[in-house]
């Protein structure tokens, strides 16, 4: 935990992952972060794997450095409760969708008459105001209404899902960004309730676009989308020998030395190779000369051989892989965070001049709900009597 925002009140109404990471972003850099959750909890708890403790690793790896409370928001009680939360809140912060807040009372407008200095922070499926807006959304659905799964069929496959919560995780980081500029808004000053709303789709949707809006961005038509070198058959993971190797040379001295090194200088002495603009025209020529010249060399010969020419490349990493890492062993990347996992992926923000402090594990389902209350000012007769009318578990 990197105690930046330490102080910082967050109410965090969210499950599976989409949310629950904003929150745990907010909470790595040291907000006070209260979940609450159904009598039922987040629905990632019981996704499989489940650890010794009986929560899932998809939960651990979401929630860590927050504390839980059960309210059932369908009672007086768990809605009382849940008011009160949001008068203590700075950031409020919700995956539901819009017509089933709405209903339970916690959409935008009522909130801020409750906490009119609240940041509200809606991470939906589709944006309001267009056609989509209260669609079911999610990851598979969204991967594929925002264009990642058709970016393989621009080199003759077919569509395909990238095997990874990909949307949820894009939206999530782009929800968290919308945050931290409200959070140093109201620093500089900014008076009043502010919306943030950030969804899948459009996040998806620009995080595709960014390079492959293409010449559609000078106004050309929208079959003119698309980043032409990314669609070149042979600009993949290259097989060698004994594996699969990545190499990008990118600049023209890069694919120089890498030509004369292999002993190409029919490439070399082609007219187009010294422009840049022709040389990018030509890009999918270079990546199959790329691909032959792999097949010929082991994998640890390559990775001298890249090494000592400064060309950007890696071994084509397997997941274990990534759990022997050695870089990755050397930042510290994986450390026990409790919750009965032997490791975690830590923040990857750092902050080296900033002391870090032990991150807290994710909690138990309800396990702060005693001391939330408190912290709410019921006495053991309010509790009781929320226990009473099953509002709180």
């Amino acid at each position: 935990m990197i105690p930046l925002l330490s102080g910082l009140r967050v109410l965090d109404l969210t499950s599976v992952i989409y949310g629950p990471l904003i929150g745990q972003v907010l909470g790595d850099f040291g907000a006070d972060v209260i979940k609450v959750e159904s009598p039922e909890g987040d629905l990632a708890r019981g996704i499989q794997p489940r650890g010794p403790q009986g929560d899932s690793a998809m939960f651990v790896c979401n929630n860590r450095n927050k504390r839980s409370i059960v309210l059932d928001l369908k009672t007086a009680g768990g809605r009382e409760v849940f008011t009160r939360l949001l008068r203590w809140a700075e950031v409020f912060v919700h995956n539901m969708r819009p017509a089933a807040i709405d209903r339970l009372g916690f959409g935008f407008a009522p909130v801020a008459a409750i906490n009119p200095e609240i940041i509200y922070c809606a991470a939906v499926g589709f944006g309001s105001g267009g056609r989509y807006a209260g669609r079911p959304a999610f990851d598979d659905v969204i991967q594929a209404a925002g264009g990642i799964a058709a970016l393989p069929s621009y080199r003759g496959q077919d569509p395909a899902y990238v095997p990874g919560v990909m949307a949820d995780k894009v939206a999530a980081l782009t929800a968290t960004y919308g945050v931290m500029a409200a959070i140093a808004a109201r620093g500089r000053g900014m008076k009043g309730p502010i919306e943030v709303e950030a969804a899948m789709f459009e996040a998806v949707a620009a995080f595709v676009l960014n390079e492959h809006l293409a010449a559609a961005a000078f106004g050309g038509p929208p079959e003119s989308a698309g980043y032409h070198r990314m669609f070149a058959a042979d600009r993949r993971p290259y097989r060698t020998l004994d594996g699969w190797i990545a190499a990008l040379p990118y600049t023209e001295q890069q694919w120089r030395r890498l030509l004369e090194f292999t002993g190409r200088e029919d490439v070399l002495e082609a007219p187009w190779f010294s422009d840049p603009g022709e040389r990018s025209a030509h890009i999918a020529e270079l990546y199959t000369v790329l691909a032959e010249e792999m097949a010929r060399r082991s994998t640890d010969d390559w990775l001298r051989a890249l090494q000592e020419l400064d060309i950007p490349h890696a071994r084509v990493n397997r997941l274990e892989d990534l759990l022997r890492d050695p870089h990755l062993q050397d930042v510290d990347f994986f450390a026990p965070n409790g919750s009965g996992l032997a490791r975690s992926a830590r923040q990857p923000v750092r902050f080296p001049s900033l002391p870090d402090q032990p991150d807290r594990p994710a909690p138990a389902l309800g396990a702060d709900g005693q001391d939330v209350l408190a912290m709410l000012g019921y006495d053991a007769a309010g509790v009781a009597a929320l226990r009473g009318a099953a509002a709180f578990g």
